[in-house]
């Protein structure tokens, strides 16, 4: 299971880019692989207001269909495209070309308030 260390993660298993400006959101290795294949991705549009801790979509698998939480409250000012044709791109690189939005936060946020990634492997070993 990858849990890269440069990013920070929710117990909902989204992780965050730390960055200026926008901040890059997806959901985590060990995610994508509780979920399984990938089939439908829902995301909102850029513009959308969303608050931290409540859903922002949906990914929908073979198995289930999972909402997706805000990690930060802000504005959505982009979403992965890429993924309406290609959601399997959660499945083959969560990290990278399988992100799902970028969301300008509306106000001051501390990552630190983020699970790092040991805390975050804690969560996941003991699922």
């Amino acid at each position: 299971m990858q849990v890269p260390t440069e990013l920070r993660y929710t117990s909902e298993h989204e992780w965050v880019r730390p960055g200026d400006g926008p901040l890059r959101i997806g959901i985590t290795d060990y995610a994508q692989d509780a979920l399984g294949d990938i089939v439908f991705v829902t995301l909102p549009e850029p513009g959308t207001k969303v608050q931290a801790g409540r859903p922002l979509g949906e990914v929908e698998s073979t198995k289930s269909v999972s909402e997706i939480y805000a990690p930060v409250s802000g504005t959505v000012t982009a979403r992965n495209d890429a993924l309406t044709d290609n959601p399997e791109l959660i499945n083959t690189d969560p990290y990278g070309e399988g992100w799902l939005v970028e969301i300008e936060p509306s106000g001051e946020v501390d990552l630190d308030d983020l699970l790092d990634a040991p805390a975050y492997e804690e969560l996941i070993e003991a699922d």
